[in-house]
Protein backbone atom coordinates (compact mmCIF):
# COMPACT_ATOMS: atom_id res chain seq x y z
CA UNK A 1 0.00 0.00 0.00
CA UNK A 2 1.58 3.21 -0.97
CA UNK A 3 1.92 6.11 1.51
CA UNK A 4 -0.50 9.22 0.94
CA UNK A 5 1.44 12.98 -0.38
CA UNK A 6 2.92 13.95 2.69
CA UNK A 7 2.57 17.76 3.70
CA UNK A 8 4.76 20.37 2.09
CA UNK A 9 3.19 24.09 3.58
CA UNK A 10 4.69 26.99 1.99
CA UNK A 11 3.14 30.65 2.55
CA UNK A 12 4.52 33.96 3.73
CA UNK A 13 6.42 35.20 6.31
CA UNK A 14 4.18 35.64 9.68
CA UNK A 15 1.45 33.70 7.89
CA UNK A 16 1.56 31.34 11.03
CA UNK A 17 2.68 28.10 8.65
CA UNK A 18 4.56 26.60 11.54
CA UNK A 19 2.01 26.53 14.00
CA UNK A 20 -0.19 24.84 10.89
CA UNK A 21 2.70 22.21 10.85
CA UNK A 22 2.87 21.85 14.50
CA UNK A 23 -1.03 21.30 14.90
CA UNK A 24 -0.99 19.02 11.82
CA UNK A 25 1.74 16.67 13.23
CA UNK A 26 -0.07 16.54 17.01
CA UNK A 27 -3.39 15.66 15.60
CA UNK A 28 -1.83 12.39 13.85
CA UNK A 29 -0.04 11.65 16.48
CA UNK A 30 -3.95 11.42 18.42
CA UNK A 31 -4.89 9.77 15.88
CA UNK A 32 -2.23 6.95 16.80
CA UNK A 33 0.59 8.08 13.91
CA UNK A 34 3.89 9.97 14.13
CA UNK A 35 5.02 13.24 12.05
CA UNK A 36 8.25 15.28 12.29
CA UNK A 37 8.32 19.01 11.08
CA UNK A 38 11.21 19.36 8.09
CA UNK A 39 12.22 23.31 8.19
CA UNK A 40 12.40 24.94 4.23
CA UNK A 41 14.23 27.96 5.33
CA UNK A 42 17.62 29.26 4.09
CA UNK A 43 18.21 31.12 7.32
CA UNK A 44 16.87 28.87 10.04
CA UNK A 45 19.59 25.98 8.77
CA UNK A 46 22.38 28.30 11.20
CA UNK A 47 23.03 27.68 14.20
CA UNK A 48 22.25 30.43 16.46
CA UNK A 49 20.40 32.58 14.48
CA UNK A 50 17.09 31.99 16.16
CA UNK A 51 15.37 35.27 17.09
CA UNK A 52 15.53 36.64 13.90
CA UNK A 53 14.70 33.87 11.88
CA UNK A 54 11.54 33.06 13.61
CA UNK A 55 13.15 29.43 14.76
CA UNK A 56 9.92 27.87 16.34
CA UNK A 57 10.73 27.95 20.17
CA UNK A 58 10.79 24.47 22.20
CA UNK A 59 7.25 25.69 23.52
CA UNK A 60 6.17 26.25 20.41
CA UNK A 61 6.95 23.04 18.92
CA UNK A 62 4.97 21.38 21.27
CA UNK A 63 7.25 18.28 21.58
CA UNK A 64 7.36 17.36 17.65
CA UNK A 65 10.18 16.87 16.35
CA UNK A 66 11.87 19.47 14.25
CA UNK A 67 14.80 18.83 11.80
CA UNK A 68 16.36 20.43 9.27
CA UNK A 69 17.62 23.48 11.66
CA UNK A 70 20.88 24.27 13.44
CA UNK A 71 22.80 22.08 10.84
CA UNK A 72 25.19 24.76 9.49
CA UNK A 73 27.68 27.02 11.20
CA UNK A 74 26.89 30.60 10.02
CA UNK A 75 30.54 31.54 10.42
CA UNK A 76 31.51 28.52 7.93
CA UNK A 77 33.07 30.11 4.90
CA UNK A 78 31.03 28.68 2.37
CA UNK A 79 27.16 29.32 2.78
CA UNK A 80 24.60 26.38 2.96
CA UNK A 81 22.87 26.18 -0.23
CA UNK A 82 19.59 24.91 -1.82
CA UNK A 83 21.49 22.21 -2.97
CA UNK A 84 22.69 20.92 0.41
CA UNK A 85 19.38 21.42 2.12
CA UNK A 86 17.63 19.41 -0.82
CA UNK A 87 20.18 16.46 -0.32
CA UNK A 88 19.45 16.05 3.41
CA UNK A 89 15.90 16.80 2.93
CA UNK A 90 15.48 13.88 0.37
CA UNK A 91 17.44 11.56 2.20
CA UNK A 92 15.90 12.53 5.51
CA UNK A 93 12.45 12.36 3.78
CA UNK A 94 12.94 9.11 2.26
CA UNK A 95 13.64 7.51 5.65
CA UNK A 96 11.13 8.79 7.57
CA UNK A 97 8.68 7.56 5.31
CA UNK A 98 9.95 4.33 4.94
CA UNK A 99 9.36 4.22 8.85
CA UNK A 100 6.33 5.19 8.91
CA UNK A 101 6.54 8.64 9.95
CA UNK A 102 5.05 11.66 8.22
CA UNK A 103 7.09 14.47 7.31
CA UNK A 104 5.68 18.14 7.42
CA UNK A 105 8.00 20.51 5.07
CA UNK A 106 6.72 23.98 6.04
CA UNK A 107 9.05 26.57 5.05
CA UNK A 108 9.18 30.56 3.53
CA UNK A 109 11.90 29.46 0.90
CA UNK A 110 10.71 29.42 -2.28
CA UNK A 111 13.45 27.83 -4.16
CA UNK A 112 13.75 25.42 -1.40
CA UNK A 113 10.01 24.43 -2.19
CA UNK A 114 10.68 24.78 -5.64
CA UNK A 115 13.48 22.58 -5.78
CA UNK A 116 11.42 19.53 -3.38
CA UNK A 117 8.21 19.62 -5.82
CA UNK A 118 10.11 20.44 -9.33
CA UNK A 119 13.64 19.29 -9.09
CA UNK A 120 16.21 21.70 -8.88
CA UNK A 121 16.94 24.24 -11.89
CA UNK A 122 21.38 24.17 -11.70
CA UNK A 123 22.28 26.22 -14.80
CA UNK A 124 26.11 26.58 -15.96
CA UNK A 125 28.73 26.11 -12.94
CA UNK A 126 30.12 28.99 -11.85
CA UNK A 127 32.37 31.08 -14.07
CA UNK A 128 34.91 33.11 -11.38
CA UNK A 129 36.29 35.17 -14.05
CA UNK A 130 33.40 36.47 -15.33
CA UNK A 131 32.07 36.82 -11.48
CA UNK A 132 34.91 39.27 -10.31
CA UNK A 133 34.33 40.76 -13.53
CA UNK A 134 30.45 41.47 -12.41
CA UNK A 135 31.57 42.39 -8.89
CA UNK A 136 33.88 45.09 -10.06
CA UNK A 137 31.21 47.02 -12.31
CA UNK A 138 29.04 49.57 -10.63
CA UNK A 139 26.21 48.63 -8.96
CA UNK A 140 24.40 50.98 -11.34
CA UNK A 141 25.87 49.44 -14.60
CA UNK A 142 25.08 45.82 -13.16
CA UNK A 143 21.55 46.87 -12.69
CA UNK A 144 21.20 48.16 -16.26
CA UNK A 145 22.60 45.43 -17.60
CA UNK A 146 19.89 42.63 -15.56
CA UNK A 147 16.82 45.10 -16.65
CA UNK A 148 18.48 44.92 -20.00
CA UNK A 149 18.86 40.90 -20.56
CA UNK A 150 16.60 39.79 -18.15
CA UNK A 151 13.43 42.30 -17.16
CA UNK A 152 11.30 39.71 -15.34
CA UNK A 153 14.42 38.50 -13.01
CA UNK A 154 14.78 41.94 -12.61
CA UNK A 155 11.39 42.41 -11.32
CA UNK A 156 12.54 40.49 -8.61
CA UNK A 157 15.87 40.55 -7.51
CA UNK A 158 16.31 43.58 -5.02
CA UNK A 159 18.73 46.05 -6.15
CA UNK A 160 20.89 45.61 -3.21
CA UNK A 161 21.36 41.87 -4.10
CA UNK A 162 24.40 41.46 -5.66
CA UNK A 163 24.77 37.46 -5.18
CA UNK A 164 21.29 37.05 -7.61
CA UNK A 165 22.07 40.09 -9.59
CA UNK A 166 25.30 38.56 -10.81
CA UNK A 167 24.08 35.13 -11.15
CA UNK A 168 21.51 36.23 -13.49
CA UNK A 169 23.75 38.30 -15.86
CA UNK A 170 26.19 34.88 -15.50
CA UNK A 171 23.89 32.27 -16.73
CA UNK A 172 22.90 35.07 -19.78
CA UNK A 173 26.06 35.44 -20.71
CA UNK A 174 27.19 32.11 -20.65
CA UNK A 175 23.75 30.42 -22.12
CA UNK A 176 22.33 33.23 -24.36
CA UNK A 177 19.26 32.61 -22.39
CA UNK A 178 17.56 34.67 -19.34
CA UNK A 179 17.87 32.81 -16.08
CA UNK A 180 14.18 33.48 -16.10
CA UNK A 181 13.28 31.69 -18.96
CA UNK A 182 15.30 28.63 -17.49
CA UNK A 183 13.18 28.53 -14.51
CA UNK A 184 10.11 29.12 -16.09
CA UNK A 185 10.49 26.22 -18.02
CA UNK A 186 11.94 24.39 -14.73
CA UNK A 187 9.16 25.28 -13.35
CA UNK A 188 6.63 23.90 -16.03
CA UNK A 189 7.44 20.14 -15.23
CA UNK A 190 4.70 18.43 -13.12
CA UNK A 191 5.34 18.37 -9.37
CA UNK A 192 6.31 15.32 -8.00
CA UNK A 193 3.17 12.82 -7.02
CA UNK A 194 4.33 11.51 -3.13
CA UNK A 195 3.76 15.31 -1.60
CA UNK A 196 0.82 17.27 -1.35
CA UNK A 197 1.51 21.85 -1.57
CA UNK A 198 -1.30 23.70 1.29
CA UNK A 199 -0.37 27.22 1.01
CA UNK A 200 -1.51 29.95 3.12
CA UNK A 201 -3.08 33.03 1.83
CA UNK A 202 -3.72 36.41 3.83
CA UNK A 203 -4.65 39.84 2.57
CA UNK A 204 -1.94 42.24 2.05
CA UNK A 205 -2.82 44.60 4.84
CA UNK A 206 -3.27 41.94 7.17
CA UNK A 207 0.30 40.16 6.43
CA UNK A 208 1.88 43.38 6.58
CA UNK A 209 0.20 44.28 10.41
CA UNK A 210 1.44 41.04 10.97
CA UNK A 211 5.28 41.37 9.73
CA UNK A 212 5.49 44.49 11.82
CA UNK A 213 4.29 43.27 14.69
CA UNK A 214 6.76 40.30 14.50
CA UNK A 215 9.72 42.60 14.31
CA UNK A 216 8.61 44.21 17.03
CA UNK A 217 8.27 41.08 19.21
CA UNK A 218 11.24 40.01 18.00
CA UNK A 219 13.27 43.28 19.47
CA UNK A 220 11.68 42.68 22.76
CA UNK A 221 12.40 39.31 22.59
CA UNK A 222 16.37 39.95 21.94
CA UNK A 223 17.05 40.18 18.65
CA UNK A 224 19.79 43.11 18.89
CA UNK A 225 21.57 41.25 21.33
CA UNK A 226 21.49 37.61 19.20
CA UNK A 227 23.30 39.67 16.22
CA UNK A 228 25.94 41.09 18.64
CA UNK A 229 26.85 37.72 19.91
CA UNK A 230 27.24 36.37 16.19
CA UNK A 231 29.39 39.32 14.89
CA UNK A 232 31.53 38.76 18.58
CA UNK A 233 31.64 34.80 17.47
CA UNK A 234 33.30 35.58 13.91
CA UNK A 235 32.32 37.05 10.45
CA UNK A 236 29.41 35.75 9.11
CA UNK A 237 29.83 33.91 5.56
CA UNK A 238 27.82 36.27 2.97
CA UNK A 239 24.67 34.43 3.02
CA UNK A 240 24.03 34.82 6.93
CA UNK A 241 24.49 37.83 7.38
CA UNK A 242 22.27 38.81 4.49
CA UNK A 243 19.25 37.77 6.59
CA UNK A 244 16.34 40.07 7.31
CA UNK A 245 16.93 42.09 10.02
CA UNK A 246 21.11 40.48 10.84
CA UNK A 247 21.76 43.35 7.83
CA UNK A 248 20.33 45.95 9.34
CA UNK A 249 20.94 45.81 12.97
CA UNK A 250 25.07 45.02 12.18
CA UNK A 251 24.84 48.13 10.42
CA UNK A 252 23.39 49.72 13.26
CA UNK A 253 25.90 48.09 15.30
CA UNK A 254 29.08 49.60 12.98
CA UNK A 255 27.58 52.92 13.81
CA UNK A 256 25.62 53.30 9.94
CA UNK A 257 22.05 54.19 11.40
CA UNK A 258 20.33 54.57 14.81
CA UNK A 259 18.53 51.86 16.01
CA UNK A 260 15.22 52.80 15.36
CA UNK A 261 16.47 53.46 11.80
CA UNK A 262 17.18 49.79 11.54
CA UNK A 263 14.17 48.15 12.99
CA UNK A 264 12.10 50.32 10.57
CA UNK A 265 13.89 49.59 7.46
CA UNK A 266 13.96 45.53 8.84
CA UNK A 267 10.58 46.17 8.71
CA UNK A 268 9.92 47.51 5.44
CA UNK A 269 13.00 44.75 3.77
CA UNK A 270 10.33 41.81 5.32
CA UNK A 271 7.31 43.47 3.71
CA UNK A 272 9.04 43.34 0.48
CA UNK A 273 10.45 40.23 1.12
CA UNK A 274 6.64 38.98 1.92
CA UNK A 275 5.51 40.33 -1.26
CA UNK A 276 8.07 38.68 -3.17
CA UNK A 277 7.21 35.01 -1.35
CA UNK A 278 2.96 36.02 -2.36
CA UNK A 279 4.31 36.11 -6.23
CA UNK A 280 5.58 32.57 -5.46
CA UNK A 281 2.71 31.46 -3.75
CA UNK A 282 1.10 32.53 -6.64
CA UNK A 283 3.29 30.54 -9.01
CA UNK A 284 3.44 27.23 -6.75
CA UNK A 285 -0.28 27.01 -6.28
CA UNK A 286 -0.74 27.06 -9.81
CA UNK A 287 -0.45 23.30 -9.79
CA UNK A 288 -3.26 20.82 -9.86
CA UNK A 289 -3.96 19.26 -6.33
CA UNK A 290 -2.53 22.41 -4.14
CA UNK A 291 -4.82 23.26 -0.68
CA UNK A 292 -5.18 26.84 -0.68
CA UNK A 293 -6.06 27.99 3.09
CA UNK A 294 -7.64 31.22 3.74
CA UNK A 295 -5.33 32.65 6.67
CA UNK A 296 -7.75 35.21 7.35
CA UNK A 297 -10.81 33.16 8.26
CA UNK A 298 -8.77 30.69 10.52
CA UNK A 299 -7.15 27.43 10.28
CA UNK A 300 -9.43 25.93 12.57
CA UNK A 301 -9.57 22.42 14.34
CA UNK A 302 -11.79 21.07 11.08
CA UNK A 303 -9.20 22.21 8.67
CA UNK A 304 -6.05 20.53 11.15
CA UNK A 305 -8.21 17.73 11.27
CA UNK A 306 -9.10 16.85 7.49
CA UNK A 307 -4.87 17.71 6.34
CA UNK A 308 -4.02 15.36 9.35
CA UNK A 309 -5.99 12.58 8.05
CA UNK A 310 -4.99 13.19 4.41
CA UNK A 311 -1.37 12.44 5.48
CA UNK A 312 -2.10 9.87 7.67
CA UNK A 313 -0.85 6.16 6.38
Amino acid sequence: MHAPPFPVIYAPTASGKSALAVAIARHIAALGGSAHVLAADAFQVYRGMDIGTAKPTPEERQGVPHEMIDIADPHAPVPFTVDDWLEAAEARIAQLRAGGVVPIVVGGTALYVQALLHGLFKGPPADETLRSELRAMEPAARRAELERVDPAAAARIHPADERRTIRAIEVYRLTGTAISSHQQQWSARSPRADARLIVINWPTPELNRRINARVRAMMAGGFLEEVRRLREAGPMNIQAREGLGYKQLANHLDGRCSLDEAVERTKIETRRFGKNQRTWLKRLASGAGTVVLDGASGLGVDVVQALAQQALP
